[in-house]
């Protein structure tokens, strides 16, 4: 091991052989956790080919099971977004998609820090389970075509090992391990398109356009290499996505996309990323085509039908479409008001999303439990003109006393003479 570490550190390519018995020691526990780490700092340093990212991801993907979906008619397609604030792009996306008889398997994650995890914002909804058994997660994809679970079986096993411990090497943000982590665990999910949504700003991993746009490269380059049709979509991170931030109010939120009264980001997204998938999919020959018939099926309702037979399905009480104040409810409902008239010129999104987490709806730590009533509810946008005195966000709340949350929401939010709108998709990315 000693020696892997050498090559790297020294600017060097490892071959296929160093990097499947580096992989290997991960998962049998047979390198220790320091000699582990200090491959990790190096590649962080010195980064990796496209070929050893390529052989990374494999080796990491056959270090535990696979899901076949092989026997399940149709092109699986699924979506993966690197994650932001009020990102719940993939709950209205799911059963929007899967509406036009296409089968989407889901196998989302959990939040930690200032960004939200999908299948937390489910659990909100009355019910509804994301530990289902591989059987069941394939039945489902039958009977309804779409399901958002949790990870089945014992997927990549080496990627938790090496994630857990990027997490306290300040590693994380290394586009090969990301890139790495990330298909490893999509690939064994069995599907065979995937959109990924590579998120750019200040909310995001991904800070600057061109990082973004080299993960995305480095994402769709694993992806055609191992025959999986893979594009990504660049969307701006420095604002929130949507109006809402927090489990249950992001619920909702997905709700109104499917009753379409969505607010125009997010239903942008949900379309641009939806089109992609259905023509990936082969059920439209083009994305303006696509884009209609996917708009279509939200004003007929059949789009908002197919997410209740969704949560029906994991055991979630399907009247939360109709009723969503079944969802836990806070205790206080505290209109921020603008201090001044003007145009709001900044919204920083990871400051949004660490004043939701202090107000119980996000984790400071892995095992933290979560207040699923509390969030934000933003009432303008970056681009939009307020008056002074009028209502900026509404702060749902189970603590009367949110002056610490209100100082850094309105430390961070900018009103100006003049501004414009953000621009939310930023670049396409298919090779």
């Amino acid at each position: 091991m000693v020696d892997v570490i050498d090559v790297k550190r020294n600017g060097g390519e490892l071959s296929p052989e160093q990097i499947q018995f580096f992989i290997d020691g991960v998962t049998d526990g047979s390198i220790p956790d320091y000699q582990i780490s200090a491959l990790l700092m190096a590649i962080y340093l010195q980064g990796m080919t496209d070929a050893e990212t390529t052989t990374l991801t494999m080796d990491m993907l056959h270090s535990g099971d696979q899901l076949d979906l092989s026997d399940i008619d149709g092109v699986k397609v699924d979506k993966h977004s690197t994650g932001g604030v009020g990102d719940k792009t993939s709950i209205p996306l799911a059963p929007l998609v899967a509406s036009m008889g296409i089968p989407v398997p889901m196998i989302s994650g959990r939040g930690l820090g200032h960004t939200g995890g999908t299948l937390d914002k489910l659990e909100a909804i009355p019910g509804y389970t994301v530990e289902i058994s591989e059987a069941a997660f394939k039945q489902q994809l039958r009977d309804v075509g779409c399901a958002i679970v949790g990870a089945t079986g014992n997927i990549a096993p080496a990627d938790k090992k090496i994630y857990a411990l990027r997490d306290v090497t300040d590693t994380v943000d290394s586009i090969p391990l990301i890139a790495g982590s990330i298909m490893s665990k999509k690939i064994a999910s069995g599907t065979d398109a995937l959109v990924l949504d590579v998120k750019t700003g200040s909310g995001a991993f991904m800070k600057t356009e061109a990082d973004a746009v080299a993960l995305a490269k480095a994402l769709v380059t694993i992806g055609k290499g191992v025959g999986m049709n893979a594009m990504a979509v660049i969307s701006d991170m420095n604002q929130p996505l949507g109006n809402a931030i927090g489990n249950a109010l992001e619920i909702k939120e997905s709700i109104d996309v499917l009753k379409g009264n969505g607010p125009a980001d997010l239903v942008d997204l949900v379309l641009t990323i939806g089109s992609q998938m259905v023509v990936m999919a082969g059920k439209a020959p083009d994305l303006a085509s696509a884009r209609a018939a996917l708009q279509s099926h939200i004003d007929d309702g059949s789009a908002l039908a197919k997410f209740r037979a969704m949560i029906v399905a994991q055991g979630g009480d399907g009247d939360v479409i109709d009723h969503p104040e079944m969802m836990p409810q806070a205790t206080h409902e505290i209109v921020l008001k603008a201090a001044k008239s003007g145009v709001i010129t900044k919204m920083k999104a990871d400051e949004m999303g660490i004043a939701a987490m202090l107000l119980g709806g996000g984790r400071q730590k892995k095992d933290d439990q979560l207040d699923y009533a509390v969030g934000l509810w933003l009432n303008k946008k970056v681009g939009d003109t307020v008056t002074a005195g009028e209502p900026l966000m509404t702060v749902y709340s189970d603590q009367a006393d949110i002056s610490e949350v209100e100082a850094l929401i309105q430390s961070n939010i900018e009103i100006g003479a003049a501004g414009e709108s953000v621009k939310l998709i930023h670049e396409i990315i298919t090779d």
